[in-house]
């Protein structure tokens, strides 16, 4: 594949599987370095790089006493041994690049309630505008059936909506989709482009992936993050991951699916914005900082005049001009009774009124859509 997205892509979240990262309880280090060397490239060449990994289990699993075959304690207590091996092992692969890495661990609630989806979003932002590379994997030790993801495929899916990425990479033991699953059907034949994906497709996935034996995926959960990542203008890659560069090799051509998106990932969160958050509250603005908004600025606390309602930080808000007609609408960084005590406010006075250091816009450009 010489055409990939990865030459007009910023952003990047790459996704790993415990069959990959471990083996027989061990970090697989070499295969580790690789990876690790290949993000550093992507890098150079000014992309940012964020990476899910799954293993923490695999990792830990043979320290805890017992099977981790069903109880979901030793699973956890498994989880909680094996991360800090995870994390040190990718630590040391990127060691010799001087690169440094940052853990983020999510529970389903990270991404799904807008106030914590807020906070995980602006962590991740800080930490890429720092240098370092995000690595993230589900909190195994204290999610339930109830509140987790069940695999890493759909989180770093969610990972890529939140972030805004142009391309997921899901690395797997196998190079794509295929008909049908290509070790039990020798005739089957190898998809390397999709631009949308059908049930036909979830039907090609049964069985694919399924002799792993240490992760929780398989090609149906791909194809599920999949539709995910296409909903956010994010384009997705599933190639085979067990390679000496995985990543370098995709635009060398190495077989792989690409399932492009329809639209970028600006547009996408524009429409969901637009079409799917109702108003729980509204911010008046002035003249100028309506028309600041209009030209593509955020909303600082000095460009407002009042607010009205009774909501919480990552509450959407409606955005209004002081005729009261809408500009637009968005998600707010502040409850509406911190918005109240800094109306008017210049930035620098923000912190001192409110007695810490906050988000500097009340909403972020990105945060909002504006009404035409």
């Amino acid at each position: 594949m010489t055409d990939t997205p990865f030459s007009s892509a910023k952003r990047i979240v790459v996704k790993t599987g415990s069959a990959l990262v471990a083996e027989n309880g061990k970090p697989r280090h070499e295969w580790l370095e690789k990876l690790a060397s290949d993000i550093v490239a992507l890098r150079r060449r000014g992309l940012q790089i964020v990476l899910v990994s799954s293993g923490a289990v695999a990792l830990g699993r043979q320290s805890v006493a017992g099977s981790v075959a069903n109880r979901l304690d030793q699973k956890q207590a498994a989880a909680a041994i094996g991360q800090l091996r995870l994390m040190s092992a990718i630590a040391t692969a990127f060691e010799p690049h001087d690169v440094t890495i940052g853990q983020a661990l999510l529970t389903l609630s990270d991404t799904e309630i807008r106030r914590r989806w807020l906070n995980a979003r602006a962590t991740l932002e800080t930490l890429l505008e720092s240098g370092t590379v995000p690595v993230i994997n589900e909190n195994d030790t204290v999610a339930t059936d109830e509140i987790r993801y069940g695999d890493n495929d759909r989180l770093a899916a969610r990972v890529a909506q939140m972030m805004g990425a142009d391309v997921l990479v899901l690395l797997s033991d196998i190079d794509g989709l295929y008909t049908a699953d290509p070790r039990s059907h020798p005739d089957a034949a190898h998809i390397p482009h999709l631009a949308e994906l059908t049930a036909e497709h979830d039907a090609m996935a049964t069985g694919a992936n399924a002799d792993a034996g240490v992760g929780s995926g398989g090609m149906a959960t791909k194809l599920a993050a999949a539709r995910i990542a296409h909903a956010a203008g994010c384009s997705t890659l599933i190639t085979l991951g067990n390679r000496d560069h995985p990543l370098l090799s995709i635009e060398d051509g190495a077989r792989a699916t690409l399932i492009s998106a329809a639209t970028t990932p600006a547009s996408a969160r524009a429409a969901w914005l637009a079409g799917h958050l109702t108003p729980e509250g509204a911010i008046t603005l002035d003249e100028g900082a309506a028309k600041a908004l209009r030209g593509g600025a955020s909303l600082l606390a000095v460009g407002i005049t009042g607010v009205t309602g009774n909501f919480e930080r990552g509450a959407a808000v409606a955005l209004k001009a002081p005729s009261g007609k809408m500009v637009g609408k968005g998600v707010t960084a502040y409850g509406s009774a911190e918005i109240a005590r800094v109306i008017g406010r210049q930035s620098d006075e923000v912190e001192a009124i409110l007695g810490y250091r906050g988000r500097p816009a009340i909403v972020h450009r990105d945060d909002m859509v504006l009404v035409r």
